[in-house]
């Protein structure tokens, strides 16, 4: 009898772990039926449809072939680039990203390069395409905030962009790993996953200047034309600009060593408008080391000074106003275009 009472205790246990069991599943499984919040929705549709668009195919075929490009160049050329005494050889790994043989460029100089050129590919026609094709007032007319269009609408270009260039950095890491043999050490991979965060900041800068324009023109082509138009602007004609105004302003041989120095702060402070040149300056102290300033340096600066790397905390510290301006710069373009769109009459078509 009590055995009998002891079996049927253990199988009503067993009973109710399964029920437990079997409850836990489907509320783990169980398609959640709940309404998902508008920006979500909207962020998943922006994200689908740059994903699925030939322009994005088209932009991240070219950056792809150009970085592996580059890689391969790297990869070839890094056994001559590996010198005896040389202050960044605790540092080889990184120079997967800055090697460079002359005949194509490093992996920087290609993000700095075609960055621009994905940024202003997904942000164009952002807010001018909902008005051209009358969507825009269908949208408003549901219960959903204006503030989530052109919210979610950055966040899933953000969201694409900053998915591939993880991509892209991590598929260099690996390439380095199969090639080389040799794990980065754990400051090599902060410095890499801290380029590719600062990658990250200055494509949304451009990302955020297309839209500014989406929001200001009608028509996306006169958006897209003036958003070149400012990059190519930045990449040839400004640096031509500054040197003619520099080269007036050269001080003689037998200036004083102030003079010299302030000339070129002057010079790198008028370069440092820029957004690729301050791009340029913190991605080369981030993935070189032995960059010890991006001034201007006295002899009395100089005196006593080793040749050896920066620790990561005094690299931080060295770009940390690069990085400011950019960061910046992206946040007062996005600000001016949530005013602009936020303000905008819209009518149904």
């Amino acid at each position: 009898m009590a055995l009998t009472i002891f079996i049927s205790a253990i199988l009503k246990e067993v009973k109710n772990m399964n029920n437990a069991v079997m409850t836990f599943a489907g509320k783990l499984f169980r398609k959640d039926d709940r309404i998902k919040h508008p920006f979500r929705v909207i962020m998943e549709k922006e994200m689908a449809d740059h994903i699925r668009s030939w322009r994005f195919i088209i932009l991240i075929g070219i950056i792809i072939l150009t970085c592996l490009g580059s890689l391969y160049t790297a990869l070839t050329n890094f056994s001559q680039a590996l010198k005896p005494n040389d202050p960044e050889g605790t540092f080889f790994f990184l120079r997967l990203f800055t090697l460079s043989d002359g005949t194509m460029p490093s992996f920087t100089v290609f993000i700095s390069f075609l960055g621009p050129l994905l940024g202003i590919g997904l942000g164009f026609d952002a807010i001018n395409s909902e008005h051209n094709r009358g969507t825009m007032s269908r949208i408003l007319s549901q219960p959903i905030h204006r503030d989530y269009i052109i919210n979610a609408k950055f966040a899933a270009a953000l969201a694409v962009i900053s998915a591939m260039l993880f991509a892209l950095g991590l598929l260099v890491v690996g390439a380095g790993l199969v090639s080389i043999g040799i794990p980065p050490t754990a400051e090599e991979f902060i410095r890499i996953l801290l380029f590719i965060g600062l990658s990250i900041v200055y494509v949304a800068f451009w990302l955020n200047l297309s839209i500014l324009f989406s929001v200001l023109f009608r028509q996306p082509a006169t958006a897209a034309l003036s958003a070149i138009a400012i990059w190519i602007f930045f990449s040839v004609f400004y640096p031509l600009i500054v040197s003619l105004i520099t080269k007036s302003m050269e001080p003689p041989p037998t200036a004083s060593q102030q003079y010299i120095v302030a000339f070129e702060q002057f010079r790198l402070a008028l370069l440092r408008v820029m957004p690729n040149q301050l791009f340029s300056e913190a991605t080369t102290t981030l993935l070189m080391p032995s960059v010890r300033s991006l001034g201007p340096l006295t002899m009395e600066q100089m005196i006593g000074t080793l040749p050896g790397p920066l620790p990561l905390g005094q690299s931080i510290m060295l770009v940390w106003p690069q990085v400011t301006g950019l960061a910046a710069g992206t946040i007062i373009s996005f600000v001016i275009s949530y005013y602009k769109f936020m303000r905008r009459e819209i009518r149904p078509r």
